[in-house]
């Protein structure tokens, strides 16, 4: 049985202690998510499973036989083969299978005789032709095929050579090679942060059928929703493991965070009264027992430490300027590149206060679009009018030329910014991830990601009433991408937005346009209705298929679509069951604590005080037993899902 083992895992970095006897167990079918804010230690705590790292002290075991797989953020350039023979690359490791089996079937194909010998090479050669079966080795190239395909790579892809593809599609050629080696255990890094929202989609759905276990790190918060049962968070140098998926942790942790906030807070309080009684009695003969005393009560103090990262960040946008009811009206908007029609005869009227997401695959004329509406593309047909008094903010991928080099990260945003808003521009800049002494960064030594989160930030700063948004959660964290969602739902301007991060749109769009293939539809209602239209609309087209022509491929997507669905329903199923379980146990904690309390003379003496307490241990049972009769509902309905599929 596969499994990954951690024992008392230790890692400083000089005086600071990343990493502190952590303990972690991987096995066939863990499915973890790895939680903590940025430099918390989650990169480096996964290269040292992947055994690229090695810690201070502590140890690993590892089962002889497993195979783990291991894919970094980035970093990974390939060249010399084909995109196909890229991802069949990744059978190699059942290559010493095939080796013995030819070595055996040479050795019989010698022996004339039969012989103990020879019935025991024929065994270990029908062994040797399972493994090899099992692995798919034999469909290799139709299975890298479907891979590579769910991934967002075409049929004309597959002949390209991997040098001409760009990082990030190197990224995603990396990750088929991972999926198509089955290994017993994968370690994914980011494994979300160069795919589209249908690539996302897809890798969901594989994950969440795979068979072996993983560990991830994701920013996306609908997709770790979707994939994981267990959330190990790194927090001040610890691991701590949360059962459920990342909305039950994200509960649970924020009861947490208020506490450790209370502590934080009291210890504060503690501190400053030992201080002043220091300061104020410092010089004083009479005092001096007394004041060193307090030094000592001082050193002994084990300071609470609150990570930027937890601390929560609000802010809002400046009051947009106000505009007519019509923001936008495109009329008959046409273009191409060369004879590829992107956007044809597109016509879309907008109102105040919309907020419009822009969907498709990758390649279908989002970006395009979204240029051409901010006036950054003049080569169209078609009208673009903007309404009356719209003034519009535009924010792209290839921005950070916006960004000056001769600022540092603080006066850069000083220099742009509406005064009002100056003296919250450093909370601001750390829910930007610009935390610390990073503000004093030189903007000239900033990283790609770094500039256009600054550049984000700018924009955001800057009235408009229309925001034009191209990808603006990339290079984002969860904590940021939540405090970036919270400002634009409160926004009352106009948005038009792109992005492949599920969560983030299904809670900000009120409005969908598609754009496929030169063609588009627009559909009044959010993003989750948008899907449920499509999937309707697939279903019709499959139902109404020649029955002539195509019975047998009609009947096949009829029972894929069937299948699908029934997936669906089944994950949506196992992520209600995780969310009720979590409660189960927050109740449960919450009635042990409520009966603790009528322990406590000052209830129990009480009549009062001991029946408001008899109460609230009711209520809270009598809530249990609903969610447990819940449970029992799921899981049946989860057995017939689980034995129809």
């Amino acid at each position: 049985m596969a499994f990954v083992q951690l024992n008392n895992i230790s890692l400083s970095f000089g005086d600071r202690s990343l990493l502190n006897d952590i303990t972690l167990n991987i096995s066939h079918d863990s499915k973890t998510a790895l939680s903590g804010g940025n430099g918390s230690g989650k990169s480096t705590l996964m290269k040292i499973i992947a055994g690229l790292s090695q810690a201070d002290s502590g140890d690993i075991v590892k089962d002889k036989s497993s195979r783990i797989a291991y894919l970094p953020q980035s970093g990974i350039t390939l060249s010399g083969q084909t995109l196909i023979e890229d991802a069949q690359s990744a059978f190699n490791y059942i290559q010493p299978v095939i080796t013995e089996k030819e070595k055996i079937e040479h050795l019989l194909s010698k022996s004339s005789e039969a012989s103990g010998e020879t019935t025991a090479r024929l065994e270990r050669l029908h062994e040797l032709q399972e493994e090899i079966t099992r692995s798919g080795y034999y469909s290799r190239k139709e299975t890298s095929a479907v891979i590579l395909s769910g991934l967002g790579f075409s049929e004309s892809d597959l002949g390209r050579t991997t040098d001409e593809f760009s990082g990030g599609w190197q990224m995603r050629i990396a990750l088929a090679r991972i999926l198509l080696s089955s290994p017993d255990i994968m370690l994914l890094d980011e494994p979300t942060n160069y795919l589209d929202i249908e690539a996302r989609n897809w890798l969901e759905g594989y994950l969440s059928s795979f068979a072996g276990g993983f560990i991830l790190v994701s920013h996306d918060r609908f997709f770790l929703d979707s994939t994981v049962a267990e959330v190990a968070e790194l927090f001040n140098g610890r691991l701590r493991i949360h059962k459920g998926n990342y909305t039950s942790y994200e509960k649970r942790r924020e009861a947490d965070l208020q506490l450790l906030i209370k502590d934080y807070n009291r210890q504060l309080e503690e501190i400053s009264k030992i201080e002043d009684f220091i300061n104020r009695f410092r010089f004083q003969a009479t005092k001096a027992k007394q004041v060193q005393s307090r030094i000592k009560q001082l050193d002994k103090i084990e300071r609470i430490e609150l990570p930027e990262s937890m601390k929560k960040i609000h802010f809002t946008f400046p009051q947009p300027p106000h505009s007519g009811r019509q923001v936008l009206r495109i009329e008959n908007l046409y273009k191409a590149y060369g004879s590829q029609k992107v956007l044809n005869n597109l016509s879309i009227r907008l109102e105040a206060g919309e907020k419009l997401v822009i969907a498709g695959r990758n390649g279908a004329g989002k970006s395009t679009l979204m240029r051409i509406i901010a006036g950054m593309d003049p080569d169209y047909e078609g009208e673009i009018i903007y309404g009356s008094g719209v003034t519009p903010g535009y924010f792209s991928q290839d921005i950070e030329s916006a960004i000056s080099n001769e600022n540092t990260v603080l006066s850069e945003i000083e220099s742009g910014a509406p005064t009002h808003l100056i003296p919250d521009l450093r909370n601001m800049l750390g829910a930007f991830l610009f935390r610390g002494d990073d503000i004093y960064k030189s903007t000239e030594i900033l990283s790609g990601g770094e500039k256009n989160r600054l550049a984000l930030l700018k924009i955001l700063l800057h009235p408009s009433n229309l925001l034009i948004l191209d990808e603006p959660t990339n290079h984002l964290d969860l904590q940021s991408k939540q405090v970036l969602l919270e400002a634009l739902s409160k926004y009352s301007g106009t948005l038009i937005f792109v992005s492949h991060d599920r969560y983030f749109i299904d809670n900000l769009a009120t409005k969908v346009l598609e754009v496929e293939d030169g063609r588009y539809q627009i559909l009044e209602g959010d993003y989750e209705y948008y899907l449920w239209k499509k999937e309707q609309d697939s279903e019709n087209e499959t139902a109404g298929s020649s029955y002539e022509s195509s019975k047998q491929l009609s009947d096949g997507k009829v029972a894929r679509e069937e299948e699908k669905k029934l997936k669906n329903r089944l994950r949506k199923l196992e992520r209600d069951e995780q969310e009720i379980l979590a409660k189960i146990e927050e109740l449960e904690n919450e009635t042990a604590a409520l009966q603790n309390k009528l322990q406590d003379p000052a209830v129990y003496s009480s009549t009062q005080k001991a029946e408001e307490v008899q109460r609230a241990i009711a209520e809270k049972e009598a809530r249990q037993a609903e969610l447990l009769e819940q449970w029992e509902e799921l899981e049946s309905e989860k057995s017939e899902l689980e034995s129809s599929i």
